[in-house]
């Protein structure tokens, strides 16, 4: 978990500094007048999001331990060169290769931690995980505060000390991780025989009695592709991811636009991610104790419909700061929830792999509309913005319910064919193999809510 943490930590924040580069003279150096910013941004997620289902069909194929800080140590080759771009179409292509580099690390990471961790003790190592990505937030503020001060040395301008440095810490945490990173359970070494077989066991034997489908078979793909409950999570995803990405990557300006300087609005952008990390952390702790996902989700979706609704308003500029908490605490404190959600509900290593990936890759495409709806011209209330940001909020609120609502009738059903078995004294009907093949369809499968 630490250094997962880590990569995860240095993987949002050389995506997310480009926000406080915007502050340091990025703007002015490479001239990104008019949707320029914008057009930069979304080019990130175009290739992060149609490369995250790819990546996960060959995390099974290449050893994580190799697999997941290659990419990390390509990204941050990246992240160092993107240092020396002087103009916009090189921003542009640079933030493409990012994209394509870092869109392995998310759905990887958390396919691969369902492979040790039973389902209900998912969402906290999701969380602590995930908390790197908050933490990342705060980081971010507090580095370009500091780096700022290094403008016009070694002639280069403050927003290309930020990406330089930033990316050899990257290259750095890659060359560690390749030397402390584990691959699965059974060929963990740092675990004796006993402890190995007792993590394979208790994973193994989660989610159902006979075990679960771990040969690979296109038809588990297909499975995937035609599960409701991957369309439905997608949207919760893209409910949550939107708002998510949208302050991310705007918090600076947005903060900026109340009349503070560059070095404070930096500073300011620290608290509402402190905030969010705690509250992350306790979430997950009572999701995984109470076992149950959906409450949670909905109180992060909430706390985003206060914050953008606060913004969105008139109110004095210090309240508007007190929505941004509200925005970032709601986000980020509901996405290792979501995550783990369709991971604990999904039965079989490829289907689940395969679900997660599309969740995350096709979900990440409302960080290209993020990107997009903060406009320059739309300063200092963003309406356009906040208003995209709440429509997406509402998604949710229409979606998780239909979600709760089939996962409680399913589970019902299964619950009354079972006793009607029992009552009967009829046999099983299934082989334990054809249980393994049926997966979350199974009728001793119960979805987690």
């Amino acid at each position: 978990m630490p250094i997962l943490s880590l990569m995860y930590l240095l993987s949002f924040l050389d995506r997310g500094n480009i926000g406080n580069a915007k502050l340091d003279g990025l703007v002015t150096q490479l001239d990104l007048t008019g949707n320029r910013y914008n057009i930069a941004l979304t080019m990130f997620f175009i290739p992060y999001g149609l490369f995250e289902c790819p990546a996960n069909l060959v995390l099974k194929v290449v050893r994580p331990s190799r697999w997941l800080p290659a990419i990390s140590f390509i990204w941050g080759i990246v992240m160092t060169l993107m240092s020396l771009v002087k103009t916009y179409p090189q921003l542009v292509g640079v933030r493409a290769c990012l994209g394509f580099a870092e869109a392995g690390l998310f759905p990887g990471v958390t396919y691969y931690l369902t492979l040790w961790y039973p389902r209900h003790m998912l969402q906290y190592r999701i969380g602590l995980f995930f908390g790197a990505a908050t933490i990342a937030g705060a980081f971010s503020g507090l580095l370009a505060f500091a780096i700022g001060h290094m403008d016009g040395m070694a002639g280069l301008e403050g927003w290309s000390w930020i990406f330089l440095l930033e990316g050899l810490a990257t290259i750095v945490v890659a060359i560690i991780a390749l030397f402390v990173l584990v691959d699965f359970p059974d060929t963990a070494e740092f675990l004796t025989p006993e402890e190995r077989a007792f993590v394979v066991w208790k994973k193994k034997y989660d989610n159902s009695s006979v075990g679960e489908e771990e040969r690979f078979a296109v038809r588990h793909i297909w499975a995937a592709f035609g599960d409701w409950q991957v369309w439905l999570h997608i949207l919760v995803f893209f409910s949550i991811i939107g708002p998510l990405y949208g302050i991310t990557l705007f918090l600076p300006t947005i903060i900026q636009s109340f009349g503070y300087s560059t070095p404070i609005s930096q500073l300011l952008t620290v608290p509402p991610y402190v905030a969010a990390t705690i509250t992350l952390l306790v979430f997950a702790y009572y999701s995984d104790k109470l076992k149950m996902r959906s409450p949670f989700i909905l109180a992060g979706l909430v706390m985003c419909l206060i914050g953008f609704s606060i913004n969105i308003s008139t109110a004095p500029d210090a309240v508007k700061y007190f929505g941004t908490f509200f925005i970032v605490i709601g986000s980020y404190a509901a996405t290792p929830g979501v995550i783990s959600w369709l991971g604990n509900n999904l039965s079989g290593q490829y289907k689940r792999g395969v679900g997660m990936a599309l969740q995350i890759g096709i979900g990440n495409f409302s960080g290209a509309i993020a990107s997009n709806i903060y406009r320059s011209q739309d300063s200092p209330r963003f309406i356009l913005g906040h208003a995209l940001e709440l429509m997406l909020v509402g998604i949710g609120f229409v979606v998780l319910p239909i979600i709760v609502f089939r996962y409680k009738r399913i589970n019902a059903q299964r619950d009354a064919a079972e006793r009607l078995v029992i009552e009967r004294g009829e046999r099983v009907q299934y082989s334990d193999e054809e249980l393994r093949e049926l997966g979350d369809r199974a009728p001793d499968f119960r979805y987690t809510l």
